[in-house]
């Protein structure tokens, strides 16, 4: 998942000096440029290479009127100073969200353009097959460092070590407390709260907490307390108090501080794309496209989901009838297990499975139901004495879900989609979580690729419904590419 972060750039410092926020935060985020810009350099360096070896191999170049002794370091550099132009090296898109990758793309993209209508206007001529090559792969290249570095940085926010921004939380305590769990819930997007300052009437002469985050101020004071304990971001979340005109106020308040005021709206779990600014009398109006669930672009999503099915399935087929031998050879019982599920519109559909428990497992359940370890409406255990040897394996990859190829190319399924849930969980649904329906169910999704078994049930259902509402084509194919990561680690799966 892309989830999208919740904090939205209200104004932003123009640090001309005095810079008053955590020395250790930005010598972090400095550093992490730096290794950026010399990772960026390498691909680069190669790319070039490459495009030059593979367009004249061990030949000189003839012809042109430029030296390629000269032409190869030139690109290199103007290369890195498009990424440096196109601010490619921003903290504020670096380590989470699809900005930073936009840009990337962007900057190489404007380039190649830029070149080669320089040279037509110029009549300078150098190789377009050279080009064309380095360029290809110069970007490839760049998106792939770059998401090996993100990963890298993700896992170092995870162990609590990584470069973050040092955020104080500003608002009213119950959309402080709402904020700080939005963020603590994604910690890899690099936000840590250090501290909140609420409305003056409750703000105690005594040492303050809410939870665990000290309370270090009220709204009188936000820029001293920003400073006095080293946050680089002021968020501000909803308050009665914080009027328009004292919220622009602390903008200019913090200008030249080096510290980013940021805006947390009322409005969560709605993605970028369905979000469109506009000014209407001077106001920053945020006008919200409605979620779509028909149209051409469900018509191609449908299509590419049977298409894909129908080869994966050709492909696979060696693989399951393998699978299929095992599950025979394991244990007593059929080799495919069909379950009735409820789809989209809350049809009810049989969903395909290789059986991965004994003949009984039905019947075990109601012995077993005190010993789940989830809340809400499912049922799982970590070692469900009901599963098979073969079917523990199975579920660990994930490779008993597979069968449910066969449901997408009917048209029951999806390829990333909700969790498809049992009858008897619908049964119990309530309006809001019933929106899942409004799609088909997917073989994979966001609460696949964000620890699946391990997720609360809350959490299940927050990440289905923010799909139903913002899903895209290019959600898709980053859920799916994924997936791929999180069934080879096994997280969440049992």
């Amino acid at each position: 998942m892309t989830s999208a972060t919740l904090l939205t750039p209200a104004s932003t410092a123009t640090r001309p000096g005095g810079d008053r926020s955590g020395p250790t935060t930005r010598a972090a985020e400095r550093a992490y440029v730096r290794v950026l810009v010399v990772l960026d350099t390498a691909v680069l360096a190669v790319a070039i290479l490459v495009g030059y070896v593979a367009r004249f191999g061990d030949e000189q170049p003839s012809g042109s009127e430029i030296p390629y002794v000269l032409v190869v370091p030139a690109l290199l550099l103007v290369w890195l100073i498009s990424l440096r132009a196109m601010r490619c090296y921003d903290g504020r898109v670096l380590g989470h969200g699809a900005d930073e990758y936009r840009r990337v793309s962007a900057a190489s993209l404007r380039l190649a353009g830029g070149i080669a209508i320089a040279g037509y206007i110029a009549g300078v001529g150098v190789s377009r097959g050279f080009l064309a090559i380095s360029f290809a792969a110069g970007t490839m290249g760049l998106e792939v460092a770059r998401f090996a570095a993100r990963k890298r940085l993700h896992r170092a926010r995870d162990r609590g070590v990584g470069w973050a921004r040092k955020v104080l939380v500003v608002g009213d305590t119950a959309h402080v407390l709402e904020l700080v769990h939005t963020l603590r819930r994604e910690p890899y997007a690099g936000y840590q709260v250090v501290g909140a300052c609420i409305p003056d009437a409750l703000l105690a002469p005594v040492p303050q907490r809410l939870g665990d985050v000290p309370v270090v101020g009220s709204f009188q004071g936000i820029p001293e307390a920003a400073g006095a304990i080293g946050a680089d971001t002021v968020a501000v979340t909803a308050s009665g108090e914080l009027t328009a005109t004292r919220l622009r106020r602390l903008g200019w308040q913090l200008e030249g501080t080096g510290i980013d005021l940021v805006v947390a709206p009322a409005l969560t779990d709605v993605a970028g794309p369905r979000i469109h600014t506009r000014p209407v009398a001077g106001l920053p109006l945020i006008h919200v496209e409605a979620p779509e669930f028909r149209g051409a672009r469900k018509l191609v999503k449908g299509l590419v989901d049977r298409s894909v099915a129908l080869v994966a399935l050709l492909l696979l087929l060696p693989l399951l009838v393998v699978i299929a031998l095992a599950v025979r050879l394991d244990s007593r019982g059929q080799v495919l297990f069909r379950q009735v599920r409820v789809g989209q519109g809350g049809k009810e559909f049989g969903v395909f499975k290789f059986r991965t428990m004994v003949v009984n497992a039905d019947a075990l359940l109601a012995e077993l139901a005190a010993r789940n370890e989830t809340d809400g409406l499912m049922f799982k255990m970590r070692d469900d004495p009901r599963l098979t040897r073969v079917g523990k394996l199975l579920r660990k990859r994930s490779l008993d879900e597979l069968p449910q190829l066969a449901n997408v190319l009917l048209g029951q399924m999806s390829l990333v989609g909700p969790r498809p849930p049992l009858p008897s969980e619908v049964a119990r649904y309530d309006g809001d979580v019933a929106r899942r329906l409004l799609v088909k169910p997917g073989m994979t999704g966001l609460w696949q690729v964000s620890g699946r078994s391990d997720l609360s049930w809350e959490d299940g259902i927050r990440l289905d419904l923010y799909y139903v509402e913002n899903w895209s084509l290019a959600v898709d194919l980053a859920i799916l590419w994924k997936t791929f990561g999180a069934v080879i680690n096994g997280r969440g799966a049992y």
